[in-house]
């Protein structure tokens, strides 16, 4: 079984709708017990870094989640990708999961539209299992003012955006972030998806 995470701050219901269609059994979660006896763990997140942390931590299933995720597969989706980092600047310093190392911040590159919100081309950087049977000209759809700032050996594909944008990160163990909409991505989305349920 696969858990979505319900903390307050996800779009939840796009993620479960992708997952029932590859045929995945899968479940809405808010408890630690849920979370404990899922195969794998994903982590949705639309909003702000901040308020997105303060529902988390209300939730109680910080420590849980990060626990989990050293030891089964788990993924991060737009905004639940960039909680996985050390920190976030939106409107203030808030503290992450710390799950890779790395913070978030604002895109500030001159002449561009933000936030960045539309169809974009994945660029590989490190293979890693979510990009198995990706080609070299697949798009996925983003919607983010805020970007990811890390090694570069934790970017498994990133996007060209007034400079890289990483758009697909990993540990080299079991923790993925996307900062994409893989459930709004097409088929593109669902491949990687599907390769995600199939780590289990």
């Amino acid at each position: 079984m696969i858990a979505i995470v319900d903390y307050g701050a996800g779009n939840i219901f796009s993620v479960k709708n992708a997952l029932d269609y590859l045929g995945f059994v899968n479940e809405l979660v808010s408890d630690a017990e849920k979370i404990k006896s899922a195969d794998a763990v994903i982590l949705p997140g639309v909003g702000a870094f901040p308020s997105a942390m303060e529902m988390l931590n209300k939730s109680g299933l910080v420590e849980t989640i990060k626990e989990e995720a050293t030891k089964k597969p788990f993924l991060g989706i737009c905004l639940g990708m960039q909680l996985i980092f050390d920190k976030g600047y939106e409107f203030e310093e808030c503290g992450g999961l710390g799950m890779i190392s790395g913070s978030v911040r604002k895109m500030e590159e001159k002449d561009l539209i933000i936030p960045h919100m539309g169809w974009n081309k994945l660029e590989k950087l490190n293979n890693c299992q979510l990009l198995e049977n990706i080609g070299d000209d697949e798009y996925v759809y983003f919607v983010h003012s805020y970007k990811a700032h890390c090694n570069d050996k934790n970017i498994s594909a990133y996007c060209e955006y007034g400079g890289r944008v990483p758009a697909l990160v990993y540990d080299g163990k079991f923790v993925y972030g996307a900062q994409f909409h893989p459930e709004k991505s097409g088929e593109t989305g669902l491949k990687i998806l599907k390769n995600f349920g199939g780590l289990i």
